[in-house]
This record gives C-alpha cells, structure tokens and sequence, in this order.
C-alpha cells in the first residue's frame, strides 16, 4: 500500500502553524454566532408576520407555512424562547375567535329563520286564535321536528401549532461551527504534534 500521499499530508500539516488554526478557529465562531443571531431575528421576523395576518384577518397560511419551513432547516430559531413562554408558541387566537363568532351568528340566523318560519305555519294552522296562546305547542312541535341548530365546538387544537429546531443546519451558522470546531481539533493536534517533534529533535 501506498502511503506517499498520506505522508504528504501530514508533513503539509506539520508546517502549519498552530496559530494558523487558532485563528481560523476564532473567525469561524464569531461567523457563526453572528449567523445564529442573523438566523433568530429572521425567525422573529416571520413570527410576527404570523401574529399580523391571524390579527388583521389576511390569508395566514402563507406566513404560517414560509415559518414553518425557516424554523424546521435552520438553527437557533426555537418558537417557544422568551421571558413568558407559553405553548403551543404559535397560536392563532384571533383566527379562532373569528371562526367561533362567525359560526355562533349563523347558528343564530338559522334559529331565527326556524321561528319565523315555524310562527308563519303554526299562524296559517290556527288562524282563528286571536290570543296566540294555542299556537305556542305547534311552534314548539315544529321547531323539533326541523332540528334547531346548536354551535358545534371548533378545536382550538387546529390553531395552535409548535415546530421543531434543528440541533444542526446545514446553513452558514452551522458549517461556521463545523469549521470552528475542525479548526480547534487541528489547533490541538498541530501543537501536540509540533512540541513532540522538538522533543524528540
């Protein structure tokens, strides 16, 4: 077997200088907390696009998705970070409200519909009741018969939503760290490697 090349390598390595690593070392971990820091803000961003949408009634599901992928394929970008946490991080408060609001007024319309309809019938059955009085159990009968509708609880579960972070990303942040740490192993090993040889010189 060969080992020229893995000879070369190492002598190529040799005349590095430690220091030469160290450096490489220290830019790589400014890079990368400048581009952790860079990655939290753009999530940040995106959140509150989120928040603005589900307050102002805009199409949310286009911001929730571009959220959803930045917070999944980058790092340090943890919904749930902050003084007052709360969970699920994301939760669309005012899109519910709306919904509910909105399906508590149609069931209102349609009950409301049901009566008139119902005391226009049960009017033409008892035409010649002057009192009404006759007319309340036919009102009552007609209505059972037609189903009130009741509000239907709407999960709030479908408008709370929680994404994970990557340990990693293979973004500037987390390549800056890989380099960081490359470096540093090599920082250490240079030295060693350096002061056994003139030890042994």
């Amino acid at each position: 077997m060969n080992n020229q090349p893995l000879q070369q390598a190492g002598n190529a390595f040799q005349k590095i200088k430690p220091v030469t690593f160290l450096i490489l070392a220290g830019i790589s971990t400014i890079v990368a907390i400048f581009a952790l820091r860079a990655n939290n803000e753009h999530m940040i961003e995106l959140r509150q696009k989120v928040y603005t949408a589900d307050e102002k009634g805009t199409d949310v599901q286009k911001p929730l998705k571009d959220l959803q992928l930045y917070v999944i394929s980058h790092m340090n970008t943890d919904l749930g970070a902050g003084p007052t946490p709360v969970y699920p991080p994301i939760q669309l408060k005012y899109t519910y409200d709306r919904l509910v609001r909105a399906q508590g007024d149609a069931t209102a319309k349609a009950n409301t519909e049901l009566y008139t309809a119902a005391q226009a019938y049960c009017e033409q059955q008892n035409s010649h009741d002057v009192s009404g009085r006759n007319r309340i159990p036919c009102i009552e009968q007609y209505v059972q018969q037609h189903n009130p509708q009741k509000i239907k609880q709407i999960p709030d579960a479908l408008y709370k939503f929680s994404f994970i972070t990557p340990k990693w990303s293979p973004d500037l942040a987390g390549w800056s760290i890989v380099i960081a740490v490359v470096s540093f192993i090599a920082f250490v090993s240079s030295f060693a490697v350096q002061k056994l040889t003139r030890r042994n010189a």
